[in-house]
């Protein structure tokens, strides 16, 4: 039994805590139902943009569109979803909405887009269903679910925000499967309406779940006071330290850090984006076969969900810079190794490169959502956040729709070695990621006044 008469307890860096309510006495659940009401809302959404490039070719004959114009619209698509998460984490964070109501809201909204996609003809509607009102429901889906997800577990915020994100890319895996067999006209049909009516139950079912804990509430099992110091308890301790003060975004934008941190993202996400857009038609323009381009987007998008709690914990373990590094290395090479393995006709190495760069494509999202947190504070972070994850339209921009125009102009082998060298490029930025406000201290003499009697060296 915990004392439910909430307190307020901080800890020695100054963070709030709310001590005192169980989740079930404010709910009637655990919060474990929380993680998976906001996981299965994220799986539901998922083939909006995951199961785009293995329909892209189909919807190029079907609908008469040239394949710039097909890949514009998924690269409009992210970018409606990229912005929505701004205005979405306002709302959210003066409650305005709840969690529920964002995520039915944006759950009609992504039915309304996949069914727009299987039946219109017109490409200027399929723009506004697809892209723009898709796009939007995506986005209040997605701020709505990691946000609700994070409040209630503080204490694992990086694996959680992993895992719930995760279903965002993995949940697409079936229908991936899917649309590999039914590459007809009628069969991307039923596939798309299939997966407008699951997404519509899902949401509507799972998001009546969803509710926001108090302000800095905290498990009242846990004592938030150790918790802040004690590696035991805090596998990121000392590795990931917390911010040293609040920064509104104005603040956080003049640091230098933000506008670093944005970059970083824009083009981590280009390169992921660019992956996920045409793995399957260079599989198909390098005669791998369907069968490989289907394997190969469908563990792309699996392993590019479910890593991301392992690279989450990973950037626990051994700091969060250090691990997005590392994955944004692998993305590169990976990437690299996508174009050797189409040239020389070896499809298993194709499906296994798409693999890893599925998992450098995901882990760095729940990383850098936690770099916020610890360079910038609580106060503002899913203002500071949002403004980050805004990065991710200009990547979709850039890494869907103009990668699509120059595909069409130099072909795929150029671009795959471009996104490679990108990647390397990206992980050598991530050194120059520091926390506002604490000082490097480099390893020096120590130097100071001679003590009056000591005995030195050699004496």
């Amino acid at each position: 039994m915990t004392d439910a008469t909430p307190r307020d307890v901080r800890d020695v860096y100054g963070r709030q805590y709310r001590i005192g309510e169980d989740a079930r006495e404010l709910t009637g659940h655990s919060r474990r139902w929380q993680l998976w009401a906001t996981w299965a809302c994220m799986v539901a959404i998922s083939p909006l943009q995951y199961s785009f490039g293995s329909a892209a070719l189909g919807l190029q004959s079907s609908r008469s569109w040239g394949a710039v114009e097909t890949m514009w619209l998924l690269a409009l698509f992210v970018a409606c979803q990229a912005l929505v998460a701004i205005p979405a984490a306002w709302i959210h964070r003066v409650r305005r909405a709840t969690p529920t109501q964002l995520v039915v809201l944006g759950g009609v909204f992504a039915a309304v887009g996949l069914t727009t996609l299987a039946h219109v003809d017109s490409y200027v509607v399929v723009v506004l269903g697809y892209a723009v009102v898709g796009g939007a429901g995506a986005g209040l889906v997605y701020s709505a679910c990691i946000t609700t997800a994070a409040r209630w577990f503080p204490d694992r915020r990086t694996a959680t925000i992993g895992f719930v994100t995760g279903g965002f890319a993995c949940g697409a895996v079936p229908s991936i499967a899917l649309l590999t067999v039914f590459d007809s006209a009628g069969g991307q049909r039923l596939v798309f309406d299939l997966t407008a009516l699951v997404a519509l139950l899902v949401v509507l079912t799972a998001g009546g779940v969803l509710k926001d804990p108090p302000r800095h509430w905290w498990p009242a099992d846990i004592d938030a006071q150790a918790w802040a110091v004690d590696r035991k308890l805090n596998r990121s301790y000392p590795h990931n330290l917390p911010a040293i003060r609040y920064y509104r975004p104005a603040e956080a934008m003049r640091t230098g850090a933000l506008p670093l941190m944005w970059l970083t993202l824009a083009l981590s996400t280009a390169l992921s984006l660019f992956g996920i857009a045409f793995v399957v038609s260079y599989a198909i323009e390098a005669n791998l076969g369907t069968a490989v381009a289907g394997f190969a987007a469908g563990l792309l998008a699996a392993v590019n969900g479910l890593g991301r709690s392992f690279a989450a914990g990973l950037s626990d373990r051994f700091g969060r810079r250090r691990v997005l590094a590392a994955v944004l290395m692998i993305e590169g090479f990976t990437h690299v190794g996508l174009v050797l393995a189409g040239e020389s006709g070896a499809g298993v190495a194709f499906v296994l490169c798409a693999m890893f760069a599925g998992l450098g494509g995901g882990a760095f999202y729940a990383i850098m959502a936690n770099l916020v947190l610890e360079f910038f504070g609580e106060n503002s972070l899913l203002q500071n956040q949002a403004i980050l994850y805004s990065a991710k339209a200009a990547g979709g921009l850039v890494g869907i729709g103009v990668a699509a125009g120059v595909v069409a102009a130099v072909g795929y082998r150029p671009l795959f070695l471009g996104a490679g060298l990108l990647g390397l490029f990206t992980a050598l930025i991530v050194r120059f990621l520091k926390q506002p406000g604490r000082p490097a201290l480099p390893v020096r003499p120590q130097l100071g006044t001679p003590v009056a009697g000591a005995v030195r060296p050699g004496e």
